[in-house]
């Protein structure tokens, strides 16, 4: 082949490389800005939840779905969490999670429990020990999932476990705030242990587009607060 077909077909290639890397690289453009977009539209939502009474709720858990739910947003949600037993009591007595989570359940106390769930969401249970259990449970099923210790009856707990990344807890206020919402549409829920009736009747309705802040409030019907009287527990403060 002639010397100059040569250096045109040379030529030919590094331009059609070139073109190929600047087609790249200005695709990785518009996802980086697009992505920076909608991170800087993302919306705050607050909450607030109280009884029938006006109350404020504490460990009322708020959820907002939305038709779309990026990947980051459900990785950054999945994690490992933590469960403790402290005074023969779960602490957090309320942990909501992402579908997906696992959960470990360290003994802190001086005594051994053996944790348990008969709840559809998740059956399972973590023979009578002292410590940390040498494996997480992971909880692969959306839904509620009520604790129980086998030996002692009084110490109850709820794991929330939700289908999506955005949820909150609300404080002894009865506020929370979710944060960084992508802008569009959501359907918005509350539950608590002593929710009346079914979480979907709490539902509301929220838009997101072209808000940078906006609120909600929910009335939770509530059953009264019954629980187990506690047995004495060597070491133990707590009582009811």
């Amino acid at each position: 082949m002639p010397p100059l077909f040569t250096a045109i077909e040379r030529l030919t290639t590094a331009y059609a490389t070139a073109r190929l890397a600047a087609a790249g690289l200005l695709a990785l453009l518009a996802l980086t800005l697009g992505a920076a977009s909608t991170a800087a539209r993302a919306a705050d939502l607050r909450v607030l939840v109280k009884d029938a009474a006006g109350r404020p709720v504490e460990d009322a858990v708020v959820v907002a779905v939305g038709a779309n739910v990026p990947a980051a947003a459900v990785q950054a949600a999945r994690g490992n969490e933590i469960i403790d037993q402290i005074d023969a009591e779960f602490v957090p007595r309320v942990k909501p999670i992402m579908v997906g989570s696992s959960v470990m359940f360290p003994n802190k106390d001086n005594v051994r429990h053996q944790v348990y769930s008969f709840s559809p969401a998740k059956v399972f249970e973590l023979p009578l020990y002292a410590g940390t259990p040498a494996r997480p449970v992971l909880f692969d099923k959306a839904g509620v999932v009520v604790l129980g210790c086998n030996i002692h009856d009084w110490m109850v707990g709820y794991v929330y476990v939700s289908e999506s990344p955005w949820f909150v807890k609300t404080g002894a206020d009865g506020s929370a705030v979710l944060r960084g919402l992508p802008p569009q549409r959501y359907g918005v829920r509350a539950w608590h242990p002593r929710l009346q009736g079914d979480e979907s009747t709490t539902r509301e309705d929220a838009d997101l587009q072209g808000e940078s802040t906006a609120a909600l409030s929910f009335t939770l019907r509530l059953r009264p607060d019954v629980r187990i009287r506690r047995a004495p527990v060597a070491g133990s403060h707590s009582h009811y």
